[in-house]
């Protein structure tokens, strides 16, 4: 009998590890940053971009974005999408050609109204060569790689 007791305590501990696990890792979710953390209203001003903080979020589509006040984060809320990154925040050259590339929140054009980024000011020197060449290449292409993991471009 005593044995029984002590498998039953040991099944019924391993059950509750074994299930606490699972209840644990369904619970778990990821907090993914746009635009690294800085205040995408910010961008409209025509100055350097200001960082957001954890004080003020918005989330969209998944992604986390910070702004620097509450002003900022009510202006965003009116209407995201003016403010939200093109090309959900990839460089804007590299949707051009078709690829995705990190956007760099700090290389970056604010163009009839709209966030573009780029991967590097490098980048950003080819991409100004054309702009609205680009952004017109970059439109069409999003249609066909915005659901493309960027491994596989």
């Amino acid at each position: 009998m005593k044995s029984l007791k002590g498998f039953l305590a040991a099944a019924l501990g391993a059950a509750a590890l074994l299930f606490g696990s699972v209840a644990t890792a369904d619970s778990v979710s990821v907090n993914t940053v746009g635009a690294g953390g800085y205040d995408l209203v910010s961008y409209q001003n025509g100055k350097k971009p200001i960082p957001g903080n954890g004080h003020f979020t918005a989330t969209v589509n998944g992604v986390t974005y910070l702004f620097d006040n509450k002003s900022n984060l009510k202006t965003f809320n009116k209407n995201p999408d003016k403010y939200l990154p093109q090309y959900g925040g990839y460089c804007a050259f590299g949707a051009a050609v078709g690829k995705k590339f990190a956007g760099d929140p700090t290389v970056w054009e604010v163009v009839d109204g709209k966030l573009y980024l780029n991967l590097d000011n490098r980048i950003k020197a080819d991409w100004s060569k054309d702009i609205p060449g680009y952004i017109k290449k970059a439109d069409k292409n999003w249609k066909k790689i915005k659901n493309v993991p960027a491994s596989e471009l």
